[in-house]
């Protein structure tokens, strides 16, 4: 849910070993990515405004000082004047994308939410065809159709009554704006890009939490909670989402972009898995072949960008990370 956000492309100066770091610290964000649900299944809070206000107050606390530690207080806040409205564009999209994901949690299971997203590079190739008429390979296309049958097959449990529409809507309109913050990325790459690109993201991404939180403190009916409650509330918003962008954002550019996007799998596989194993969440029948479904052809797609290495990357291709 991610997936928050601009492309990255690899530094030509990267020695080997900057580059074995790199794809460690791109696994390690996707690792604390896959723990959100898990977290999320401990919180015992009745309101889901709550947790997203909390989650959002300690994510945006934490990226905070992590920027402030890298540029600078002066850094910082030239981030954000320079973001322009696509930088807003971008942290409305993931303002959205992570309340839906909390709010979705109370009605589907964290399954069906994360192998939804799964499918976003090849959604975003959808809708940039779709608005702007971007080419898309024939390849692309039986990766696009694929994604959508595995999304079909996950949904199709909503319409016969099996699982509650409202997750099934909440878990595609996150997918929906994950892919539209790829297409605003990759279609405004020029205005939004700085000599390190990582450093929007993580901006756009900080504004994101902001938004969140400013949206859920009107919402919510309380904002008290436990002590237990605050202590994975503080997980949820810190390891889950801020430490996870951190890792991205600092290993992403040591990488090809589609390294990076390999590694990213690793989010919507662990993520059920760890649900599974800790709270004995299963997920149906349905949401597992289509969910492999989805992951497989984003796999064939991401292997189809390897062999396109030699040539120079095009902002924007994989997508952008989407963490919830």
């Amino acid at each position: 849910m991610i997936d928050t956000a601009s492309p990255i492309v690899a530094s030509p100066a990267v020695s080997p070993r900057e580059e074995r770091v790199g794809m460690l610290l791109v696994f390690l964000s996707a690792l604390m990515w896959s723990f959100g649900g898990a977290i999320a299944r401990f919180i015992t809070v009745g309101d889901s405004w709550t947790v997203i206000f909390w989650r959002s107050v300690w994510a945006a606390a934490f990226l905070v000082c992590f920027m402030v530690w890298r540029d600078g207080w002066r850094g910082m806040l030239k981030l954000f004047r320079d973001m322009g409205l696509p930088g807003l564009a971008v942290g409305i999209c993931f303002a959205t994308a992570s309340t839906a994901f909390v709010v979705a949690l109370a009605y589907t299971t964290v399954a069906n939410i994360l192998l939804m997203q799964a499918g976003v590079p090849l959604l975003a190739a959808l809708f940039a065809w779709a608005l702007f008429r971007e080419r898309v390979g024939v390849a692309t296309w039986v990766a696009i159709a694929a994604v959508i049958t595995g999304v079909a097959i996950m949904v199709s449990e909503s319409l016969d009554g099996a699982v509650s529409p409202m997750g099934d809507g909440l878990a595609l309109l996150i997918a929906v704006m994950f892919s539209v913050a790829t297409v605003i990325t990759r279609r405004f790459s020029g205005v939004m890009r700085t000599p390190e690109n990582r450093r929007v993201m993580t901006v756009a991404t900080c504004l994101g939490t902001m938004l969140a939180a400013g949206f859920a403190v009107s919402q919510a009916s309380t904002l008290a909670v436990s002590g237990s409650d605050m202590g994975f509330l503080f997980a949820f918003g810190v390891v889950n989402l801020g430490l996870g962008l951190a890792f991205f954002a600092t290993g992403a550019r040591l990488i090809p972009a589609a390294i990076a996007a390999l590694l990213g799998t690793f989010e919507p596989i662990l993520g059920p898995i760890w649900v599974w194993l800790i709270h004995s969440e299963v997920p149906s029948g349905r949401t597992i072949i289509g969910g492999a479904v989805v992951v497989t052809a984003l796999l064939v797609h991401i292997g189809l960008e390897f062999k396109r290495q030699a040539r120079p990357e095009r902002a924007g291709v994989t997508g952008v990370p989407s963490p919830n």
